[in-house]
């Protein structure tokens, strides 16, 4: 790196020079998890920060306006970049300014860059694998890797001037933006298709329509009489008169997998096969699969009794934890922590990945287990499913499978933005790549 272009010093360094500061979220005696409240801004930890973002959800914890009130220090201000203190220390993300105004958990470490530098850069800089390398060599702890402001503040950073900062950071968050958008757009996608199943084959509002004498909503006459004209019972309660009650397992193929002797270089070398286990669903943040972690040789793939799935197989996490759901859009062989549901069934693996979603209680609650919970082949199957006409069928397919065409292209080109991402990443920071190529490749990669 020449040090014309940037300038090398610790973090410590910076903040003693230019100002900011590191401040630890509060612990028990300051904080207590009694205060948490299901109301209020996010409480950040562990478990919310990601890779440059964070995830909230149902389970993330809550403090009132009470509580900011009385810790202030603690409310986290666009700027910010906030580190897992244990458990994920190699994770951190940039407050920005949706994010602006949440809460510093017991579990995280926030460092606010001074105003001499632009905050993304700096959260960028902190993305690249040789700084994460970093944290984790000069971590704390022997049972738990943990961090502390001490080891933050002797991290090594290098600094172009400000305005390089500034450029750079501009086209990476260019890239991210559209990364966004796309993913923002499939949650969309897939929130029409699983709104569409829900009317149809959970709430029967066609059904409803033509029991009352009303055409259906938003619904053409010709789909529309596709649909009966009355309920009846049915050991799931009230359903449309003619669709069958069947066993899961008698209308669609289930299948496991398996994993090849790990100590067995032959089995997975040379990588020819797409291997998944249901860590690659863990944080896919897609209902689409299109790449494992790792490969299989011929070997290898000869040593799982399923084989190669084909694409359109839909994969349902049996174990640790039971619930994860995609389908694949690659060819692919599964470990054993997989229920696999072949397409070619009576029922859609398109289908069934809405159904799987509204009867995931159902799922769960055949399951067994006593080191982790987890679900048969056996244990599912029996699970009773209802079975609309095939026309009604066909009618979901040819709606909904365009929107999931268009989703699993937005997949892809999110993919391959993040892989770009990553790879100008580490040389922009060090100075390897300047910026003129780098907006090259961006404004190609995003048509700009």
């Amino acid at each position: 790196m020449s040090s014309e272009w940037s300038e090398e010093l610790t973090i410590g360094d910076l903040l003693a020079r230019d100002g900011g500061s590191i401040k630890t979220g509060p612990f028990g005696t300051t904080l207590k998890a009694s205060e948490y409240s299901g109301e209020g801004v996010p409480l950040i930890s562990v478990r919310e920060i990601g890779h440059g973002s964070f995830h909230i959800d149902s389970k993330t914890p809550r403090v009132s306006d009470e509580t900011l009130a009385r810790l202030p220090e603690y409310i986290l201000q666009k700027g910010d970049v906030v580190f897992a203190r244990k458990g994920g220390i190699e994770r951190c993300a940039l407050i920005g300014p949706r994010q602006a105004g949440w809460f510093l958990g017991s579990d995280g470490i926030r460092l606010r860059p001074p105003v001499t530098c632009d905050a993304r850069f700096i959260a960028y800089s902190l993305q690249t694998k040789a700084v994460k390398d970093w944290l984790v060599q000069n971590s704390t702890g022997s049972t738990m890797a943990s961090l502390n402001q001490a080891t933050i503040g002797r991290l090594p950073i290098a600094l172009p001037k400000r305005h390089e900062q500034t450029r750079i950071a501009d086209a990476l968050e260019a890239l991210d933006d559209r990364i966004t958008l796309l993913r923002e757009t499939n949650a969309t996608l897939e929130a029409i298709a699983r709104a569409l199943f829900k009317s149809w084959f959970v709430d029967f509002d066609p059904v409803r329509a033509r029991v009352e004498g009303r055409q259906p909503e938003g619904m053409d006459a010709a789909t529309a009489a596709l649909f009966p004209n009355s309920f009846e019972e049915s050991e799931l309660g009230v359903v449309p008169r003619g669709w069958k009650l069947k066993p899961i397992g008698d209308v669609v193929d289930c299948v496991g997998g398996g994993t090849p002797n790990t100590k067995e270089p032959e089995f997975w070398e040379p990588g020819e096969f797409a291997w998944s286990t249901p860590k690659d669903l863990s944080g896919l943040g897609s209902s689409v699969l299109l790449q494992t972690e790792r490969m299989l040789s011929t070997l290898g793939l000869a040593k799982v009794s399923s084989g190669l799935l084909p694409v359109g197989t839909l994969l349902l996490s049996s174990r640790a934890p039971i619930g994860y759901l995609a389908i694949a859009k690659i060819p692919l062989a599964v470990n054993q922590g997989y229920i696999a549901i072949l397409p070619g069934g009576e029922l859609s693996p398109l289908y069934l990945y809405f159904w799987c979603q509204q009867n995931m209680d159902a799922i769960k609650g055949r399951a067994n287990g006593s080191t982790f919970m987890e679900i048969s082949k056996k244990a599912f199957r029996p699970i009773p499913a209802l079975v609309p006409s095939l026309d009604v069928l066909d009618s979901f397919a040819e709606t909904v499978e365009p929107i999931f065409e268009r989703l699993t292209e937005n997949e892809r080109q999110a993919q391959t933005l993040t892989h770009l991402r990553d790879t100008l990443l580490p040389r922009l920071i060090s100075g390897q790549l300047r910026l003129p190529e780098a907006e090259a490749l961006v404004e190609e990669a995003v048509g700009v």
